[in-house]
């Protein structure tokens, strides 16, 4: 622990040899570079990302919490909400901020519905917000902060929200209901037109949850039938019912990092996100987003971003990513005993095994071995991807190791007892959810201990090279519970 006790140098160092450093730091990190990584980064081109670079350097020192002290961060923003009002079909009255990503989107949504009720359902005593399951996990953060309940409906056999299932868990304090465009988990888009029409019978609030694909879909829709997955759906304010959205430009839009809009049909919604302050000795604080500080930055980048690349190029893009999604898609599905899960319409999907198939996390822990990272979902077991433009190189030989893996496990069903396939199976099995919810509040824990060491985490799968302070998920699971899961994993997988 002796590590514990570091401090700033009595001695500045020279800038190379921290560069340094943290170029040595940055080579342990996921390989998204080189295309192995399907989440977490959206990456357009080099020349984009210099350009972008630039465009943040302008602002670098600046700060969004005074528009009146920076009127360029003010006129950036408003010209970034309105041209994402215009991908959606939004009218003039449609009004909204920028944010620091989707969670801070989705947490003011949560909180104007919970104010807006306040001030037009006063008798609403514990507001309630109905989501699909596939909703994001932010909404429940976001109940959790603001104290409102969130309900959780099951989706349909397409893995597409369920509009009876979410009519019958709705209330007399129901606020608001949800639906994806599309979800993160499967990739499917939410019969949104559907929930538009319950939630205006109800007199609730719609908000369309757009952050990941919400710079994508609008050109997707625009090309031709040959080019497309499948027919887009109207998702935004075509739809009279949905009252917010939220989409991220640091996603599809390909700013940099700490780029999101939440949008709403009225300034009668996006007041009740305002917080301001008149009695402070500071002076009167007003604030339109959940942080103070906001750098100017991101929302030079976002702008930048989105007048580089344009229309046109947005559309090409749009092109790019479904003939890639198209290879990945097909590919995933020649694979026998693989299937994918639902059917998504844009390039992020989920796939997983046919019944009685190969453990799906232990094909994901060969292709880690292969140095791929993997994401993965549950209920039921899948590997999750989300495909940019680069991805399109490694196609063939991510689905050649894909292949390899399935046969692997197929042969080897023991691998399903080995690195961290059970612990994933434990985790999206486990009839005690709190047993899970304790164990990752452990893990969390570990990870922000003292020990900076503490910060490496291995994946389970041993590809790891630290050897110091490493954590994995399951480490609380208690030795008898851990021996029992690897036990059944042999037994329900042998042959």
């Amino acid at each position: 622990m002796a590590k514990a006790t570091i401090r700033i140098p009595p001695k500045g160092i020279p800038h190379d040899e921290l560069l340094r450093r943290l170029r040595d730091l940055a080579g342990h990190d996921a390989d998204w570079k080189g295309h192995r990584l399907f989440s977490l980064v959206y990456h357009h081109s080099d020349a984009h990302t210099d350009f972008l670079k630039a465009a943040h350097g302008l602002f670098f020192g600046s700060n969004a919490l005074n528009p009146m002290a920076f009127k360029s961060l003010k006129r950036l923003e408003a010209e970034v909400v309105r041209m994402t009002a215009g991908l959606f079909h939004g009218g003039d009255d449609v009004v909204g901020t920028m944010t620091s990503g989707g969670t801070e989107s989705i947490l003011l949504a949560v909180l104007a519905y919970r104010e807006h009720a306040r001030r037009h359902k006063p008798w609403i005593l514990r507001p309630e917000i109905v989501v699909p399951a596939s909703a994001h996990a932010a909404f429940y953060k976001a109940g959790q902060y603001f104290d409102v309940r969130i309900v959780r409906a099951p989706l349909a056999a397409d893995f597409r929200a369920d509009v009876d299932a979410i009519r019958r868990r709705m209330s007399w304090q129901t606020i608001a209901i949800v639906g994806s465009a599309p979800c993160y988990p499967y990739g499917v888009i939410d019969p949104i037109r559907e929930l538009g029409e319950l939630a205006a019978r109800k007199g609730v609030g719609f908000h369309v949850d757009a952050c990941v694909g919400g710079y994508l879909l609008p050109f997707v829709e625009r090309l031709g039938a040959s080019e497309r997955l499948g027919d887009i759906p109207p998702f935004d304010f075509r739809v009279p019912g949905v009252t917010s959205m939220s989409a991220d430009v640091h996603k599809y839009g390909y700013a940099a990092k700490g780029a999101s809009t939440i949008l709403y049909r009225g300034m009668d919604y996006l007041r009740h996100q305002f917080s301001v302050e008149t009695e402070w000795c500071g002076g009167v604080y007003a604030s339109p987003t959940l942080a103070g500080t906001r750098p100017g930055g991101a929302i030079a980048a976002a702008w930048a971003s989105l007048n580089a690349l344009g229309d046109d190029g947005y559309l090409a893009n749009a092109g790019a990513l479904m003939a890639t999604a198209r290879t990945y898609r097909e590919g995933i599905r020649a694979i026998p005993g693989l299937e994918v899960l639902g059917t998504p319409l844009l390039s992020l999907m989920a796939f997983g095994s046919v019944k009685g198939g190969v453990n799906i996390y232990a094909v994901g822990d060969f292709l880690e071995a292969r140095g791929w990272h993997v994401d993965r979902v549950q209920n039921p077991a899948g590997l999750h991807l989300i495909l940019n433009p680069g991805h399109a190189a490694v196609a063939e030989r991510y689905l050649s190791d894909l292949r390899e893996a399935v046969e692997y496990v197929r042969v080897h069903p023991e691998a399903s007892a080995e690195g961290s396939a059970p612990m994933y199976g434990m985790i999206a099995k486990l009839p005690l959810r709190g047993l899970v919810k304790k164990n990752v509040l452990a893990f969390l824990e570990k990870m922000y201990r003292a020990d900076p060491d503490a910060t490496v985490l291995t994946d389970g799968s041993g590809n790891d090279d630290s050897t110091a302070g490493g954590v994995e998920a399951g480490d609380d699971v208690p030795p008898i519970l851990r021996t029992m899961l690897r036990a059944w994993a042999r037994v329900t997988h042998r042959g």
